[in-house]
C-alpha cells in the first residue's frame, strides 16, 4: 500500500497556501487585413486634374487679359469694345426670367457643381489602392482594374471544367462568369468562387472585394 499524500501545509493563521497557477492567455486576434494595416487606412490616390484645370485657367485667363485690355485701351481715351458694350447693356435691360439669362445661370450652376465635385473627390476611379506594409505605412500603390481582372481571369482558367471566363472588377465587388465544358456545375462554381477568393487575397488589396460567381455550361 502506497502512504496517503501529506496534507499541504498551513501559515501560521491555519489557512492552506493557495496555489498561483498562471492562466492561459486570450488567443490574440488578427488585425483586418492579416495585420498589415496595423490602424493606417488606405485611401484610393488623387487625381491631378490636368484637363479641367488647363480648361479654366484658359478661360480666365482669356477673359481676364481681354477685360484688362478694354479697360486699358478706355483708360487711354479709346472708346470701349462693342462686345463689352452689349454685354452691359444685355444684362442691364435685359429681365432675370429671360430664357438667355436662365440658360447662362444653368451653365454656370453647372460648371459650379462640376468644379466643386472635382475638388471634393479623389477620381482615379480605375485604380484599386492596396495595402500598406507595417514597416513603411508612407508607401502607397495601386493596382489598376484591368490588371486585377486579367490576374483573375487567368486563375479563373486553371479552374478544371472552366473553358472561358470574363472577369469585371469594381471598386467593391469582382463579377465572374464562366461556361463549363465538363465537371458538374455547381463543383465548378464553387471551386472557382474559392480560387478568386485566394487570388483576391494575393492582390493585397485594401478593400477586399466580394466576389460573386456565375457559370452556365456549354456543350457546343
Amino acid at each position: 500500500m502506497t502512504p496517503d499524500p501529506a496534507p499541504p501545509a498551513r501559515d501560521a493563521a491555519g489557512h492552506a497556501p493557495v496555489p498561483l497557477t498562471k492562466e492561459p492567455e486570450p488567443p490574440q486576434r488578427d488585425a483586418p487585413g492579416g495585420g498589415r494595416d496595423r490602424g493606417h487606412r488606405t485611401h484610393r490616390p488623387w487625381s491631378a486634374r490636368r484637363v479641367p484645370a488647363a480648361l479654366v485657367a484658359a478661360v480666365i485667363l482669356v477673359a481676364a487679359v481681354a477685360a484688362l485690355a478694354d479697360v486699358i485701351a478706355v483708360r487711354a481715351g479709346r472708346p470701349a469694345s462693342a462686345w463689352r458694350r452689349q454685354l452691359a447693356d444685355a444684362l442691364a435691360t435685359r429681365p432675370v426670367d429671360d430664357l438667355w439669362m436662365l440658360t447662362g445661370a444653368a451653365v454656370a450652376a453647372a460648371a459650379g457643381v462640376w468644379l466643386i465635385v472635382l475638388a471634393l473627390t479623389p477620381g482615379l476611379r480605375r485604380w484599386l489602392p492596396l495595402r500598406r506594409p507595417a514597416d513603411c505605412p508612407r508607401l502607397r500603390a495601386s493596382l489598376d482594374r484591368d490588371g486585377a481582372a486579367a490576374l483573375l481571369r487567368d486563375a479563373a482558367t486553371r479552374v478544371p471544367g472552366v473553358g472561358a471566363a470574363r472577369i469585371r472588377v469594381r471598386r467593391h465587388r469582382v463579377k465572374a462568369r464562366a461556361d463549363v465544358r465538363f465537371r458538374d456545375p455547381r463543383r465548378v462554381k464553387e471551386d472557382l468562387a474559392a480560387v478568386l477568393d485566394e487570388e483576391c487575397d494575393r492582390l493585397a488589396l485594401a478593400r477586399p472585394p466580394r466576389v460573386t460567381v456565375r457559370v452556365r455550361q456549354r456543350t457546343d
